[in-house]
């Protein structure tokens, strides 16, 4: 083989390399993992706050709470008190950083309690109390739900019905949104499939209950694409 093949050999290996993303394509995606453990009983963790969208009167309490039934560890962080049950209450805690627009998020949600409503799940590409999208499984009705909320007002974009779970049960909501691309996937089974162009802009990620429900949340991981 003579030295000129041997470099256009090369060249045609480099150049396939790069249009394929070389080993920098592990890099496509940024993890922060949230598991409470290390944040002090009846806080919030750092930067975390709660709120309530439709908030009428006094927010519901959020905390970090020791429960040996967690998926690991012993901390979880939970919805502790309920201040306003009305059905139009939705209420949330969450963090402005990471900042979440494509790639994964996924957390383990226990419904505790809650006669209207329970159950719950995740936030993400939050603005502001009133506009995010939000993923919720309720074990009163036994359906999964793609929802969202812009400026306060709830709609649903994705539904999956008749999958039972029960209350006090940890369940594990996984969601993959690239661009108006999303999937909403329930303990390990890909169930909602949506195209949404209401919220395209990058935001904040969070939990989500719904006027009386008390839930406990775990292991909340979020996978944000690197542009």
């Amino acid at each position: 083989m003579t030295p000129l093949v041997r470099l256009l050999i090369a060249v045609i290996a480099l150049c396939v390399f790069v249009i394929q993303g070389g080993p920098a394509s592990a890099q496509t995606t940024s993890e922060t993992r949230f598991t409470f453990e290390d944040v002090a009983h009846n806080t919030l963790p750092a930067e975390w706050k709660s709120d309530a969208t439709n908030k009428q009167g006094a927010p519901a309490a959020w905390g970090i709470i020791e429960d040996y039934e967690a998926p690991s560890g012993v901390n979880i962080l939970a919805l502790r008190k309920v201040q306003d049950n009305q059905g139009s209450i939705f209420n949330i805690c969450w963090v402005s950083q990471p900042e979440f627009q494509d790639g994964e998020i996924e957390v383990k949600v226990r419904g505790d309690s809650g006669k209207t409503d329970q159950g719950g799940g995740p936030i993400w590409r939050v603005k502001d109390a009133s506009n995010y999208y939000v993923a919720r499984y309720n074990p009163l009705v036994i359906n999964f739900r793609l929802y969202y909320v812009k400026d306060g007002d709830r709609k649903m974009i994705a539904d999956a019905g008749d999958i039972p779970i029960k209350t006090r049960e940890w369940f594990t909501i996984k969601i993959v949104h690239k661009g108006d691309k999303i999937e909403g996937w329930l303990n390990g089974k890909k169930l909602l499939d949506a195209t949404d162009k209401t919220l395209p802009e990058a935001g904040g990620v969070g939990v989500w209950t719904k006027a009386d429900a008390a839930s406990s949340f775990d292991d909340f991981v979020v996978r944000s694409a690197v542009k």
